[in-house]
């Protein structure tokens, strides 16, 4: 697989018209939802996606990026800075949601979306940035760490609502 250099791919705040191939991305690299490409299609038309993004656009602590390699969407991710009290305030970054589009995997484009984030999270002002990656994706792990990430956490999770 060829690797798509830095100025080839273009990072941008995702819009609205977005919405859907976002959540496409983010089914296809669901480990245990696994969904037949019809299935997906359907699903990514759900209006809960729209809903959900206009919240994330809404505020000011959450943003939605995409990556586009010759006018397509093949990557995504979302970033939400999270001021705080522990270590005498420091501002943390939580990057989640960080999908390629399977036939754009391993090709870079994941490094230089999560280079996107860091500087940005840079710029912001964070000390710390934090990700959560499920545990049925090995290859990401390998991934962040690849990257200086360090598993330092144990993480939990409740639903609260289906």
């Amino acid at each position: 697989m060829t690797r798509t250099d830095a100025s080839e791919i273009r990072m941008r705040e995702a819009v609205r018209t977005d919405v859907p191939r976002v959540a496409t991305l983010i089914m296809h690299g669901a480990p245990v939802q696994k969904r037949t490409p019809d299935e997906i299609d359907a699903e990514a038309q759900d209006p809960a996606y729209l809903e959900a993004f206009d919240v994330i656009a809404a505020n000011p602590y959450n943003t939605l990026f995409v990556a586009e390699l010759e006018g397509t969407v093949v990557g995504t991710y979302q970033i939400t800075i999270l001021p705080g009290m522990a270590e005498r305030g420091r501002i943390r970054a939580k990057i989640e949601s960080v999908h390629v589009a399977p036939e754009s995997r391993s090709r870079g484009i994941g490094a230089i979306m999560m280079r996107h984030a860091l500087a940005f999270a840079a710029a912001k002002g964070v000390g710390l940035v934090e990700l959560t990656s499920h545990k049925a994706r090995p290859d990401a792990h390998r991934f962040y760490a690849g990257l200086g990430f360090v598993q330092s956490h144990e993480g939990f999770k409740m639903a609260l609502s289906p």
